[in-house]
């Protein structure tokens, strides 16, 4: 639906054609989501059948251009108007990546995680250190700077707090584990090695979070 309203949203600037649209589109938000010319002219095709667009003049050879009509003023208006609707989220593969592996034997799942804070730690740098650029020389003196600085702002924020829940995630999975009973060692006397081993993995996990901090600097803002 983004794509949709947000091709809208560029047309009532004035009628575009397909390959003019995906380069605004990718310019506003810094290519964090790329389209090809196949979603754009896809999605253009369902607007102008619900009404919301029409062409605009003569083809220009394979290209036809388009323009906004007085329904996609209104249903844009009511876009930018409404909440967007967090009762039904999208999937999420690392959410499910997690939920598959909890309880599947052969697979460690303390380890996807600490992959997963690695990659995400290393994400949020790279996008800090856009923000930086970004914010150099004085900020951002356009509309459409200051689109893109919005939206790397949106990917550290989403990284901070998906690192966060990946320290709760593994801090969750340690206390299902020191709670399970141990399984008894055919001839040997018990020993405290599991007690030392969950003491090393929460050593890790301050580790992690102190390493985040110091990323971070305890604020994303």
């Amino acid at each position: 639906m983004s794509i949709r309203y947000g091709l809208l949203a560029l047309l009532d600037y004035g009628p575009k054609y397909g390959s003019q649209l995906r380069a605004e589109f990718e310019s506003r938000t810094g290519a964090t989501w790329p389209l090809n010319i196949g979603q754009v002219y896809t999605t253009l095709s369902r607007l102008e059948r619900d009404a919301l667009i029409e062409p605009a003049g003569e083809r220009d050879g394979k290209q036809q251009r388009y323009r906004i009509t007085e329904n996609g003023r209104r249903e844009l208006a009511d876009w930018y108007r409404q909440p967007v609707d967090r009762s039904h989220p999208s999937r999420d593969e690392l959410a499910i990546k997690l939920a598959m592996a909890v309880g599947t034997e052969g697979v460690d799942v303390g380890a996807i995680i600490q992959a997963q804070r690695h990659h995400t730690l290393k994400a949020m740098q790279d996008y800090t250190r856009l923000k930086a650029q970004a914010l150099a020389d004085g900020g951002p003196e356009s509309g459409e700077e200051m689109a893109w600085l919005l939206v790397l702002e949106q990917l550290i924020f989403s990284a901070e707090a998906e690192a966060r829940w990946l320290d709760h995630c593994e801090s969750r999975l340690m206390r299902l584990a020191a709670r399970r009973p141990a399984r008894p060692r055919t001839g040997t006397q018990p020993d405290d090695t599991g007690a030392a081993h969950d003491a090393h993995d929460e050593h890790h996990v301050h580790d992690d979070e102190h390493a985040h901090h110091r990323i971070t600097g305890g604020t994303t803002a």
